[in-house]
């Protein structure tokens, strides 16, 4: 029962943070793991638990997604499917043994860019040399990352876009949201045909993450994101290091 518990209240708390600054994940994929799930498995089904709520932060969202104006968003919405398959693809080719090694550096890569990105994006913003083609492409790869892991995939997406041009954060936010749902729903169809998914623990979460996703995006202009960035920052930290100590 607590374990049940803890996944309800890390998928409630994910689902929150992805509305708002991102990086739900950091609290799901452990929560899984040091549940008893598989780094496979988790990583499968947490993409499928915070799916809907990513989508139900979308919908919030919708009025805002019309601000990104220097988005291709057709050709975005194809390149991050199809890179979501790609990427939901390479980890199902991943023997699990090599997914446990890699875990930890994917979650400190996680960090330093959730970290480090608002900084980042602030220099970016002074300059506007990405064209529509290269922005496209950048988002394959981002979709492909999405897809295999996900973690700060809307850092990512934030920091590509830019370099395009874009300045209306709360456009930006819809289509972080928009863009990071179709990417994973196009790899938790892959990951549902590949029976990867544990549907007892997902179930839970799934619920959990859609109220956290439609409060956390209906939240977001009023508080803060600063304070919550720093909590998931603390919180990566501590879950890195967890999984360093744990290999």
């Amino acid at each position: 029962m607590s374990s049940y518990l803890l996944l309800i209240a890390a998928a409630l708390g994910a689902g929150l943070m992805n509305a708002v600054a991102g990086g739900g994940s950091f609290l799901t994929f452990p929560a899984l793991v040091f549940t008893g799930v598989p780094s496979i498995v988790a990583n499968a089904t947490s993409t499928v638990a915070l799916f809907p709520g990513a989508l139900a932060s979308a919908w919030a969202y919708r009025n805002d997604v019309k601000g990104l104006d220097r988005i291709p968003l057709k050709p975005a919405l194809a390149v991050s499917i199809a890179g979501g398959i790609v990427g939901a693809l390479l980890l199902l080719f991943t023997s699990q043994k090599t997914f446990d090694v890699i875990i930890p550096w994917l979650l400190l890569a996680a960090t330093i860019v959730f970290a480090l990105g608002p900084r980042v994006m602030r220099k970016l913003k002074r300059q506007s040399w990405m064209g529509p083609k290269a922005l496209i492409a950048f988002q394959f790869l981002v979709g492909i990352y999405g897809g295999y892991f996900g973690g700060a995939v809307g850092i990512m997406m934030l920091a590509v876009w830019s370099l395009a041009g874009m300045r209306d954060i709360h456009a930006m936010n819809g289509g972080r949201t928009l863009l990071g749902g179709v990417m994973n729903a196009a790899a938790v169809v892959c990951f549902v045909i590949a029976g990867k998914v544990w549907w007892l623990q997902t179930s839970m979460m799934l619920i959990a993450a859609v109220a956290g996703g439609y409060v956390g995006a209906r939240l977001a202009r009023r508080v803060n994101p600063e304070w919550i960035r720093g909590f998931i920052i603390l919180i990566s930290i501590g879950v890195t290091a967890a999984f360093f100590l744990r290999t």
